[in-house]
């Protein structure tokens, strides 16, 4: 019987601390999306090979998603709808700003994202770098993005990236104000993109 006490008085401090963990986090992302610009500072470069920061997400609002050139379905669906949504809210290309942002950067080098990305859309432009530097970009926006083996008996062979698949909207300085979420309805999506704008 006592141990039994043991186990349970574990088992509740155990259960109290992961509480306070995930109400920390949960803290920290309402503090992050609600107050100043979201994600982090970067030094990365576009698909040009020029140096891009955080400050192309500022001074208008932005569209944002994170992909990868070896993609087989999300992401060139994702940039040929995206490219046809901004093409009706926004049809000069000045008044939202649109980034592929990859995750996949060992393979995606500014040469293969500018064919890839200009291949379907001249308004979105590709951001790369080097792994470590993409690795904090994404992890400093809530990406999750997992490397994937195509056969797991050969782990160190070609592989498939697990990723999130929204489009993240952020007004003009920065700060988030909604997701488009993969196979949104497309009304509904050019909606959010109007209401970014306004």
């Amino acid at each position: 019987m006592k141990i039994f006490r043991l186990v349970l008085w574990a088992i509740i401090v155990a259960m109290a601390l992961a509480l306070g963990w995930l109400t920390y986090e949960w803290q920290r992302t309402e503090n992050q999306l609600a107050g100043g610009p979201y994600g982090t500072p970067f030094e990365l470069v576009d698909q040009t090979g020029k140096p891009i920061t955080e400050a192309a997400f500022r001074g208008r609002p932005t569209a944002l998603f994170f992909g990868f050139t070896h993609c087989p379905e999300i992401c060139p669906t994702t940039l040929f709808e995206l490219d046809g949504w901004l093409r009706q809210v926004d049809p000069d290309g000045n008044r939202i700003g649109a980034y592929f942002v990859t995750v996949d950067p060992e393979r995606d080098t500014p040469e293969l994202l500018d064919s890839y990305i200009s291949g379907v859309s001249d308004r979105i432009t590709g951001i790369t770098g080097a792994p470590d530097k993409v690795k904090a970009v994404v992890k400093g926006f809530n990406i999750y993005a997992r490397k994937v083996p195509v056969d797991a008996a050969n782990p160190d062979g070609d592989y498939t990236m697990d990723h999130t698949a929204s489009v993240f909207l952020l007004d003009a300085e920065g700060r988030f104000k909604s997701t488009i979420a993969w196979g949104e309805n497309p009304e509904t999506a050019v909606t959010k993109l109007q209401n970014l704008l306004n």
